[in-house]
């Protein structure tokens, strides 16, 4: 009875320990309070240094600097957290953020955000105390964790970068393969990338899977979307398709195989290399493409790198095996089809 008192009291005080709340909701809204401070602040500085736009500059600062309260308030906001705790997932975040990196930031605020979901408005004093536990508890534990998370972060995303320059054709093919499925899964690539600081040539060879993912689904299925599915694959997210691969996973073999020759493409023949904030954005918005513009700062090498491995070679690639597919029957018409 004990058991059933506390399963009905955290399921009326909205918490729900469950994989899809943290590693799910949690970390794709987690992406969007990335691209609205750290990511969208790299692009207005590169834009500040091509142009010397001062105000440019100016707002990339800032938004570089909101980037801590900018992910507590949306990984809150996934854990549908009233108004105080929300606004104190704030504070949560920024010692995250510092402490240990997004990561540190994912875990205080998801802590933080659900002890000040338990104790929201069970006192009269609910403006200190709801506040004061979400504070405290996100602080607490960012201090507990965040050092060490991010130790272990920055450390396995040094071991990628580095096999990636060792031996660039077998990595630039599996990290191009991992990360490029990563962004058609319902979590975040994006995260992904920036959590383990993923830039250089693996930051490349991630870009290559993503674009591999967007633009092949876009040009794939074409035929059954039309205009509006190419624009909203391969500007916006493969993401749309997941419903289709769990109908039937055939349709996701031709993008990732696509995706598993312009990786090594990218880092072998082109060498391309990406910062960690645009590595796992692929196409979307064209973040990916700019990502390494700043990254590698121009050269006809890298546009034609660009060009190629971003839009040209994804789109053929898939759209051959694709029809391959076709043929032996394993995709047929309507099996990419999408509510737009």
């Amino acid at each position: 009875m004990e058991q059933k008192g506390v399963k009905e009291f955290l399921q009326r005080k909205g918490v729900s320990i469950t994989v899809k709340t943290y590693l799910i909701d949690a970390l794709g809204a987690m992406a969007f309070g990335l691209f609205a401070s750290l990511l969208i602040g790299t692009i207005f500085g590169t834009l500040g240094d091509k142009t010397h736009v001062e105000l440019f500059t100016t707002i990339s600062d800032y938004c570089k600097t909101a980037t801590g309260a900018a992910l507590g308030v949306s990984i809150a906001y996934a854990l549908h957290a009233p108004q105080l705790v929300l606004f104190s997932a704030a504070t949560v975040g920024v010692a995250g953020n510092a402490l240990g990196g997004p990561v540190g930031a994912l875990i205080a605020t998801i802590i933080g955000t659900e002890l000040g979901k338990i104790v929201s408005k069970e006192t009269r004093v609910d403006i200190l105390v709801t506040p004061g536990v979400t504070i405290i508890a996100g602080v607490l534990i960012a201090q507990f964790v965040g050092p060490g998370v991010s130790a272990f972060m920055t450390a396995f995303g040094n071991l990628v970068k580095t096999t990636t320059e060792m031996q660039p054709l077998f990595m630039g093919m599996l990290v191009s393969a991992l990360i490029g499925i990563a962004l058609t899964l319902p979590i975040s690539s994006a995260a992904i990338c920036i959590m383990l600081s993923l830039d250089g040539l693996a930051g490349g060879a991630a870009t290559a899977g993503c674009c591999a993912q967007m633009i092949g689904f876009a040009v794939m299925s074409y035929r059954e979307n039309g205009v509006g599915g190419l624009l909203a694959q391969g500007l916006g997210t493969s993401m749309l398709q997941m419903g289709n691969i769990v109908k039937n996973p055939r349709i996701w073999i031709a993008p990732t195989l696509a995706s598993m020759i312009t990786g090594p493409i990218a880092t072998c023949v082109f060498r391309l290399e990406n910062i960690a904030a645009g590595s796992g954005m692929g196409t979307c918005g064209l973040v990916g493409p700019i990502g390494i513009y700043t990254a590698m700062g121009g050269g006809s090498n890298m546009w034609l790198g660009i060009l190629l491995v971003c839009f040209v070679l994804p789109a053929i690639l898939t759209f051959i095996f694709g029809e391959i597919l076709r043929k032996i029957g394993w995709i047929k018409f309507g099996d990419l089809k999408l509510d737009l």
